[in-house]
């Protein structure tokens, strides 16, 4: 088949282009024709590779005309000429929407909860709110099928937009088991901890996540200075990381943290890790989270992770009732740290459940059925 895929940015940085990438790995290596349509990307053999223009000077404007443009150039070359077009962004143009950044509408609700009043009110001025939740309303309407990558994010779809259930199907991300596996410990955990400085004995905490304030890391901060054991905390990520050191400065964790930006070669640090924690407000699906399972360390998360439908209480790690209880995240860390073995385990037999074959499977049967 011939196979157009729209990504604005294809990179190795962040979890669904990591996601996308090994999905479009594993089409290409099954001998379909892969396109993909996107404004930045990372040469890849085997791809073809087309340049979608943007204007960038703001979110709004990028946004906007990255959706044009991609709709001028993926009809440009003929309707017939794409077997199936699958879009992994906000787009108009696509015969399958991936969501995986879940329903805007949920998030902009989200954080009406917890944002002042001015910024309430702002969300109803915002060109970009409005932009965006115009065209969610548009691809929901008329792409053919949508996929949703959780039960939560289906559940959202269809309170928010009314979608008839039929034309939304949920596939799990899936995870590449032999990147991310338990093995990797042996190859990288003591030299990545020497690297860091970390001293022996040390427990290791990981976070992964770029956009620190969606992603929990405030809550995560105060929760260290909860703790008493001996514990290091690994900040993985893009974000504003001069606030969160100066949080930690005032709770007197500054010392037992460590930022590290963006990582190429992730697996190493899940390796050198003992726990991984994601206190997230919104995640429709966190890959880092069942790349962290898949890596045999247990995880805490919470309800508003999709992956939460993936993990029992107690087993593959633990599941945060409260968005912003620093307290209950600090014992549930405590629990898990007496129980890392097991808990360990546990999430990788979890994780197996998931390979990214079978999802790659199921997105080739979506495909198909709505294929030309």
């Amino acid at each position: 088949m011939r196979l157009a895929f729209i990504k604005k940015r294809f990179s190795i940085h962040g979890g669904a282009e990591r996601y996308l990438q090994t999905l479009i790995k594993h089409l290409k290596n099954s001998g379909h024709e892969i396109h993909v349509f996107a404004n930045q990307w990372v040469d890849e053999e085997g791809i073809t590779f087309h340049k979608v223009t943007i204007i960038p000077f703001t979110s709004f404007l990028s946004t906007l005309t990255f959706n044009m443009n991609t709709r001028s150039r993926v009809t440009g070359h003929g309707s017939q000429f794409y077997d199936c077009i699958i879009s992994f962004e906000r787009t108009t143009c696509q015969d399958i929407y991936r969501a995986g950044e879940g329903c805007h509408a949920e998030w902009l609700n989200i954080r009406s909860r917890v944002e002042p009043l001015y910024k309430r009110l702002s969300f109803k001025i915002n060109p970009l709110h409005i932009t965006l939740l115009n065209l969610e309303k548009k691809l929901f309407e008329n792409t053919k099928l949508i996929i949703a990558n959780s039960k939560m994010v289906k559940k959202q779809i269809i309170s928010h937009y009314a979608v008839p259930e039929d034309r939304i199907m949920i596939i799990y991300n899936g995870v590449d088991l032999a990147r991310f596996s338990p093995e990797n410990k042996e190859k990288w955990r003591d030299d990545t901890r020497n690297n860091l400085s970390i001293p022996k004995g040390s427990k290791v905490l990981l976070f992964v996540g770029s956009g620190f304030e969606r992603k929990g890391l405030k809550t995560l901060i105060h929760a260290m200075s909860l703790i008493k054991e001996d514990i290091k905390t690994l900040i993985v990520g893009k974000g504003d990381t001069n606030k969160y050191k100066t949080l930690a400065e005032k709770l007197g964790v500054h010392d037992k943290i460590i930022f590290l930006g963006t990582q190429k070669e992730i697996e190493k640090f899940y390796a050198a890790s003992d726990l991984f924690v994601l206190p997230t407000l919104y995640d429709p699906f966190s890959n880092a989270t069942l790349e962290a399972m898949a890596s045999g360390i247990p995880v805490i998360t919470t309800k508003n992770n999709g992956v939460a439908e993936l993990i029992e209480n107690g087993n593959e790690g633990f599941v945060m009732d409260g968005l912003f209880d620093a307290r209950e995240l600090a014992d549930k860390i405590n629990l898990s740290l007496a129980n890392l073995e097991s808990m360990g385990k546990t999430a990788r037999e979890k994780a197996c459940a998931f390979p990214i074959e079978m999802a790659a499977r199921k997105f080739m049967g979506a495909m198909q059925l709505v294929a030309k």
